[in-house]
């Protein structure tokens, strides 16, 4: 009698096309891959690690370095001189492009820096850095719901002693998980976020209103004297970083601006 022969194990059931896991597509790959080396790039440059005329490093220190392909470096530079970050020098290399002076309604001013540039004494009286809920308000302008916690931060910034600006601060801890463990004495929010987050967009909205009785006492001021507010927004990547009101005397502080006619700023 013949041997029975060995049972074979059923040859599994190729699974359907819609349930196969999805190929990963080379653009969005690509485009992540890209991303990270402008920002890399981007955030030494605002951190001030690399400086208006400092070379970067070349493209195939960048190709080691990342470990992508040659071009997937000359997109990143590529799209950042034409953002007018870098400048590329054909047969020499890449440069972080000279700063364009900008009026403080252009930019995000340093509000130490610009009193010590006057040889005044600058300090900043850290209030509040908690972890609130967002308000209807505070979630609409950093795209999160009604709720959702967010960090707080309340400044009192002084010139000579004088308080000068009131600065009331909320920030996407999505974006900078870190915010509160950071020690403001010494490196304030503004410059903080400057140096470690880095933005594309920047609103600013300019208002005169009247101080509460609360902000008034702050600023050590009239509460019938006017103030101007500077309303700012910041993105990085198209996400919401910060949302800070900042709160001026009228009587110490001006803001203001002067451009030509096709909108670029005049400086004298």
């Amino acid at each position: 009698m013949p041997a029975a022969s060995a049972a074979r194990a059923p040859r599994p059931k190729a699974l359907p096309r819609s349930a196969a896991q999805p190929a990963v597509q080379p653009e969005a790959s690509a485009l992540a891959l890209y991303q990270q080396i402008k920002d890399h790039i981007a955030r030494k440059i605002q951190d001030g690690s690399w400086k208006a005329g400092d070379r970067l490093p070349s493209e195939n220190d960048l190709v080691t370095q990342f470990g992508m392909s040659r071009m997937t470096v000359n997109r990143a530079l590529r799209e950042l001189a034409e953002q007018g970050r870098i400048v590329r020098v054909a047969g020499v290399g890449s440069f972080v492009a000279e700063d364009k002076p900008q009026s403080t309604l252009l930019q995000i001013a340093n509000l130490a820096s610009e009193i010590r540039q006057r040889g005044h004494d600058y300090r900043c009286k850290v209030l509040t850095v908690e972890r609130v809920s967002a308000t209807m308000e505070v979630a609409a302008a950093l795209d999160m719901r009604t709720g959702e916690s967010v960090f707080h931060a309340v400044c009192v910034h002084l010139e000579d002693g004088l308080p000068v600006q009131l600065e009331d601060r909320y920030v996407n801890p999505r974006v900078v998980p870190q915010f509160a463990q950071q020690d403001f004495t010494l490196l304030q929010p503004s410059e903080f976020l400057v140096r470690n987050v880095p933005f594309d967009q920047v609103e600013h909205v300019v208002d005169a209103v009247l101080p509460t009785a609360d902000q008034a006492l702050l600023l050590e001021m009239d509460p019938a004297q006017p103030c101007l507010l500077l309303t700012r927004r910041t993105w990085s990547r198209g996400v919401p970083v910060t949302m800070v009101r900042c709160l001026h005397p009228s009587s110490r502080y001006r803001l203001g601006s002067r451009f030509r006619a096709d909108g670029n700023p005049v400086f004298e």
